[in-house]
């Protein structure tokens, strides 16, 4: 279910675009707007998915609106100027209804807004699973490494230690690598980051790996793994 809010001052218009929601199930109207500065109090309170907004509104256009909002729901301008298209585009707009349209341009507009979504859920989905790779130094030689072959990383003094199939020793601190590390890593002691996804199991105050190596938990840091584990 998407939800939508519209913005328009011509009562007629605001009605055929009610309409034309309440026809299409996976739209739930929130909320039906005179002018931008209802659409603004209505933004400031909720986070819907589209926008339908008219250009020529008293007061505060909404091509002005648009250029105010630091972050937008999908925009799909309705109006009966054509002129303002390109300006409506340059500020990433959606769709450009031209009024009047029926009820196939409507759905039309709507479906773009459906496509767009599931490009970006495909796009967030394959960033998610594609293994994330970094670079360290040792010695004079620049490493590449894949988040996921790291095991844990350990304090040492200005170095840290690197664990993979091999240790690896870098001059860096355990805080700025952790920086750079994927969400799976968690800190557990002072000393120690591991990789989550290599947990064996918690024997007591010590955090087993998937290699029988086994790290101490700081009293500081137990809290926040064990809400990791959620259980």
């Amino acid at each position: 279910m998407m939800k939508c809010i519209l913005a328009d001052d011509e009562p007629i218009a605001r009605q055929i675009l009610e309409n034309y929601i309440k026809e299409i199930p996976n739209l739930e109207l929130i909320a039906s707007c005179k002018n931008a500065f209802e659409v603004i109090e209505v933004l400031q309170k909720q986070s819907p998915d589209i926008l339908f907004l008219d250009i020529n509104m008293p007061k505060l256009s909404g091509l002005s609106l648009l250029k105010t909002l630091q972050q937008k729901p999908a925009v799909i301008i309705t109006t009966a100027y054509p002129e303002h298209a390109v300006v409506g585009f340059e500020l990433a707009v959606t769709d450009y209804l031209l009024k009047p349209f029926s009820f196939e341009r409507f759905l039309q507009a709507v479906y773009k807004v459906n496509t767009k979504n599931e490009a970006t859920n495909t796009i967030i989905k394959e960033e998610k699973e594609t293994p994330k790779t970094i670079f360290v130094k040792s010695d004079k030689k620049i490493i590449k490494l894949n988040t996921d072959h790291i095991s844990h990383i350990e304090a040492y003094g200005n170095y840290i230690k690197i664990y993979t199939d091999r240790m690896i020793l870098t001059p860096q601190t355990l805080t700025e690598f952790s920086e750079k590390l994927p969400e799976c890593f968690l800190r557990i002691h002072k000393s120690f980051v591991v990789n989550f996804d290599k947990l064996k199991l918690i024997d007591g105050n010590q955090f087993v790996l998937q290699n029988e190596v086994k790290l101490p938990i700081g009293k500081s840091y137990r809290k926040q793994v064990i809400d990791k584990i959620d259980y």
